[in-house]
């Protein structure tokens, strides 16, 4: 007899369920052929798939034995996946069918290819050409190709976690890579993911949003450990997101807040339909929310949603309550237990409270790292120990840090700063506007000019004018976008955040300058 959905312990994907000792079995076997292909401590294995149970497995697989695993953003082309594979040195590349379809080109002669059959799930949700589903010619059948190993008996390593590659605005993505934690060190994640992520034996997590990404990553990795429930989706639809919660009691997710403005989206009725009552902790992070948007989900949900600040590289560095974001609109949190934050200014000074400066922040209790092949790009972001992902904000005097933007989106008008998210933030704010990105482009006389892109709610029409009257009335003059554009299927990441850089790019490919 099926074991009900709600009572369910294991991994979850579409309807395909494998209970924890599947998982655990399956992982063994896949880290025993990785062992007889080479794979050691220290090395990478790449991993080239949407949210799949398989994903899971060759992730624990690589850990068990001691080595990297190395999530590869999806999205990316025939080209930037061979940056990654060639940069991180891997052996093994394992992707799902119909991705490597296309890729042979791309994939270095002394990289052996392990097919895993795309799953239905996946099917169902994406536009997949079948004739790309059967195992190209230059790869092996994982099915077949794992069936030939018993489960691995080596020694017990250290575990390192998964290598992340970030997406910078410029130049090639790079490699984080960590050392593997020390006791005292893990003890201290332990503690911190139960805090940030609200991981816990038993818990019943869902995770929306894509394994490439750092946090979800993290997220899922930790959840399907504890013994409890992992729901994997192989991409965020509000209605059936409700529906898994209330199908499998979900207690613990991580989001991003382009989930929850879709959710706010559906008509009350869907919304009211289905019971969400089983949910404990929701840690969402990677963008700025809307202060509207954070209290209509909590007033919804109740005081479950929780926050953090940081990256790829430094953890998270900041926590905030549902408390503390109707107490302080617009917050990221106070500072985290074991983190350390400095605000400086352009001359290096350490900011007082209230003053906007970029943000360097160490964790004292977390393994340091490098950038895979690049240690000068981590001697660029450091300053006496702490490091900067470029962001600027600043704390003010109840210790409660407020992020303003990203130092790099900064746009420098006539010699003034402006920051883009100040001006979203209104815009999100205006009837009808479902979404928008505001950047800086080519001016003649300013150097640069605020552009707005503005999408707007199905089956809205949007009007500029009404549009600039609403950001004149909130801003300054001169932080109004000196153009708009109303525009539909904004580009975006798998996250669901818009993909500003394909927007600000071709003007600055046209001036001939980047700056």
């Amino acid at each position: 007899m099926t074991e009900p959905s709600q009572d369910f312990l294991g991994v979850v994907s579409g309807d395909r369920r494998r209970t924890h000792a599947e998982v655990a079995e399956r992982a063994d076997r896949i880290a025993s052929g990785l062992s007889r292909l080479g794979v050691g401590q220290g090395d990478c294995v790449c991993m080239l798939m949407r949210n799949d149970i398989a994903f899971i497995e060759a992730a624990y697989a690589a850990m068990r034995l001691g080595a990297y695993g190395v999530p590869i953003n999806w999205h990316f082309k025939p080209e930037e996946i061979e940056y990654i594979l060639k940069d991180s040195a891997t052996s093994v590349l394992i992707g799902h069918a119909d991705m490597l379809h296309g890729l042979r080109e791309a994939i270095p002669a002394d990289v052996t290819v392990l097919s895993v059959p795309t799953p239905p799930e996946i099917l169902k949700t994406y536009k997949i050409d079948p004739a790309r589903l059967a195992t190209p010619d230059f790869a092996i059948d994982f099915d077949a190709w794992l069936a030939q190993h018993p489960p691995y008996d080596g020694p017990v390593v250290p575990q390192p976690t998964n290598m992340i590659y970030t997406s910078g605005t410029t130049g090639h993505p790079k490699g984080v890579r960590r050392a593997a934690p020390t006791a005292e060190q893990t003890a201290a994640g332990e503690r911190m993911r139960a805090m940030v992520y609200g991981l816990k034996p038993g818990a019943r997590a869902l995770l929306p949003g894509p394994l490439y990404h750092s946090a979800p990553n993290s997220f899922g990795l930790r959840a399907g450990k504890l013994g409890g429930a992992l729901v994997l989706m192989p991409r965020f639809e509000p209605e059936e997101f409700l529906q898994l919660i209330e199908t499998y009691r979900i207690d613990t997710i991580f989001m991003v807040p382009t989930m929850f403005i879709r959710l706010m989206k559906l008509p009350e009725a869907v919304r009211r339909k289905y019971d969400v009552s089983s949910l404990r902790h929701i840690i969402h992070a990677a963008a700025p929310c809307p202060p509207d948007v954070k209290r209509a989900m909590i007033a919804w949900w109740g005081p479950v949603i929780y926050e953090f600040y940081g990256s790829t590289e430094s953890g998270a560095v900041t926590f905030a309550t549902s408390e503390d974001a109707l107490k302080k609109p617009g917050t990221v949190g106070k500072i985290s237990p074991g983190a350390e934050l400095r605000f400086l200014g352009e001359d290096g000074r350490v900011l007082p409270a209230g003053e906007v400066g970029e943000i360097y922040s160490r964790m004292r209790e977390m393994a340091d790292f490098t950038y895979h092949n690049k240690p000068e790009k981590r001697t660029e972001i450091d300053r006496d120990g702490f490091i900067t992902s470029g962001d600027v904000g600043y704390i003010d005097a109840d210790g409660y840090v407020f992020i303003c933007d990203r130092k790099r989106d900064m746009v420098i008008s006539g010699g003034v700063n402006i920051y883009p998210a100040e001006i979203e933030s209104v815009l999100h704010a205006v009837p009808g506007v479902h979404d928008c990105a505001v950047f800086g482009i080519p001016d003649a006389e300013f150097g640069e000019a605020l552009m707005a892109v503005v999408e707007p709610q199905a089956g809205v029409t949007l009007d500029e004018a009404a549009i600039r009257a609403q950001l004149k009335a909130h801003l300054a003059d001169y932080k109004v976008p000196k153009h708009v554009e109303i525009r539909t299927n904004l580009p975006r990441e798998d996250s669901g955040k818009i993909f500003k850089r394909r927007l600000r790019d071709p003007y600055w490919d046209h001036a001939g300058r980047k700056i």
